[in-house]
C-alpha cells in the first residue's frame, strides 16, 4: 500500500488532562511504539470507548479506497473498502500544518496537525530519512 504515510501502535498515557471539555469527545495524549512519536488526539468516546494504557493502531493514508485512488472529497458509508473494514474507528479528515524544529538536541522534529471535522490531531517526533 504505497499511500499508507504512517502506521504504528500507540499506548494511552493520559487522557483530558486539562478537564473534559467536551461531553462526546476527549483528548487522548498517546506515545508510539515504534518511532518515539507523541500524538494528541480528539476521539468520539461515544463511538469508541478507550481508557488509560489502551493500545490502539494508528494509520494514516491519503486514501481510504482500496485502489488508492485519490478519495472524492467526502466519506461514503455504502462503499464497503476493506481498508475501513479492518479497523474499529476511522476518522476521514485533513493536514492543515506541518511545522519543522531544528532546535532540539536530538535533531529535526516534526508536527503534523490534522482535522477531523473539529476533531484535531497532532503527531510529532523525530525525522527520520530513509535512503
Amino acid at each position: 500500500m504505497s499511500d499508507v504515510i504512517f502506521d504504528d501502535m500507540f499506548m494511552v498515557k493520559n487522557i483530558d488532562p486539562d478537564g473534559k471539555k467536551f461531553e462526546r469527545c476527549s483528548r487522548l495524549f498517546c506515545d508510539s511504539e515504534s518511532f518515539s512519536m507523541e500524538l494528541i488526539l480528539d476521539v468520539n468516546t461515544q463511538l469508541y470507548p478507550i481508557n488509560l494504557n489502551d493500545k490502539f493502531r494508528l494509520m494514516i493514508t491519503t486514501s481510504v479506497r482500496d485502489d488508492g485512488m485519490p478519495d472524492e472529497g467526502e466519506y461514503d458509508p455504502q462503499a464497503n473498502y476493506s481498508r475501513v473494514a479492518q479497523f474499529e474507528y476511522v476518522m476521514f479528515g485533513r493536514v492543515y500544518r506541518i511545522e519543522g524544529d531544528d532546535s532540539g538536541s536530538e535533531g529535526s522534529r516534526i508536527a503534523a496537525y490534522a482535522s477531523f471535522g473539529g476533531l484535531l490531531m497532532r503527531l510529532k517526533g523525530e525525522v527520520i530519512l530513509y535512503s
